[in-house]
């Protein structure tokens, strides 16, 4: 054991009757180790809870094994979690990883990511600001699209379509007929999408005969932007209300809710809301959201076995959404419904 503590290379060895070689090469993937010595080392790591010392492997090596993270906007409660996964990931592997933030700024993005490039990474995965990033990226750097797609780069997408369209269903399933769509920016691709999902879907439903009444009011992703569109559209007496809100992401929809106790409008006895995203707030607000799931694990998880397949062919696979039902929606008052 090292002075303080903490289990070593050796201690390992000495565990599983091995070799250091052979915890070195486990350690670094090395296929030729035999599976019933890989399986003895596995052991001794998880007994001793060993964990690989990564500056001394810096110092042997010259390299790190470092994947980089480039997103939009750290604050932002879906890309923190997405960050978070792919740090807890990275570290359960034996990776550092390198996480930076464009503030959806092109120029900013570009900077950020030869920062990143600096430390000669296996990866980067990055959320596009607009379009493809204005970097030259060295070769064999694999680099992988998430959330959003760029231009000749392979991306780990959500249908923003179908999903969005998702919540329509449910509104309409419980009787609305009246609502609100609380839409995101329209310089954002996911944005749009989800948008003309939720737009084509209640064209299709007019068309199959079913009363709908639908209008749009455009926004940012964040609180402040969910709670001045709700203002403005609840602070009008009960018969000229909306029933159900839609909205492009739980931070919107988390404003809404907010804004209607406010004004002492009850959800969802006299509106019901839905977001977008899941991320971990929605499931502690009173009410609990109502929302679109974007499965942002499984997509961390997909990216981070691609960037560290050891194949230099990246792939792009796309997700759907999945509705969660809480407490925020509920059938459409009576005496509030379209005539």
């Amino acid at each position: 054991m090292t002075v303080d503590g903490h289990a070593t290379i050796r201690d390992v060895a000495a565990l599983a009757g091995v070799s250091v070689g052979t915890v070195s090469r486990v350690l670094a993937g090395n296929q030729t180790v035999k599976h019933g010595l890989l399986l003895r080392v596995r052991a001794a790591i998880e007994e001793l809870n060993y964990r690989p010392n990564q500056a001394a492997r810096a110092l042997r090596s010259n390299r790190v094994n470092v994947v980089g993270l480039l997103i939009p906007d750290i604050t932002n409660p879906f890309f923190a979690q997405m960050a978070n996964d792919l740090e807890r990931l990275a570290a359960d592997a034996g990776y550092a990883l390198i996480l930076s933030s464009s503030h959806n700024d092109q120029d900013r993005e570009a900077r950020q990511f030869m920062a990143i490039m600096e430390h000669k990474p296996l990866g980067v995965i990055f959320v596009p600001t607009k379009g493809r990033p204005d970097v030259v990226v060295p070769e064999r750097t694999r680099v992988l699209a998430i959330d959003r797609r760029a231009e000749g780069f392979a991306s780990i997408t959500v249908n923003q379509r179908e999903s969005a369209a998702l919540a329509l269903d449910h509104l309409v399933a419980l009787g609305h007929q009246r609502i609100a769509y609380f839409a995101g920016p329209e310089s954002t691709d996911n944005a749009r999408e989800r948008r003309e999902g939720f737009l084509a879907r209640a064209a299709s439903l007019r068309s199959a005969g079913q009363p709908l009444e639908v209008e749009v009011f455009i926004g940012d992703f964040d609180f402040e932007s969910g709670e001045k569109l709700a203002r403005a559209l609840l602070n009008c007496p009960p018969k000229y209300r909306v029933t159900a809100i839609a909205a492009a992401s739980d931070q919107q929809a988390i404003g809404a809710i907010r804004t209607a106790r406010d004004l002492g409008v009850v959800v969802p006895t006299d509106l019901s809301v839905v977001g977008f995203d899941d991320i971990t707030l929605a499931s502690l607000v009173v009410p609990r959201l109502t929302t679109v799931l974007q499965p942002v694990r499984e997509m961390a998880e997909t990216a981070f076995k691609q960037i560290t397949a050891g194949t230099d062919a990246m792939k792009s696979e796309e997700f759907m959404g999945r509705l969660i039902v809480r407490d925020s929606t509920a059938a459409a008052a009576p005496h509030v419904t379209s005539d």
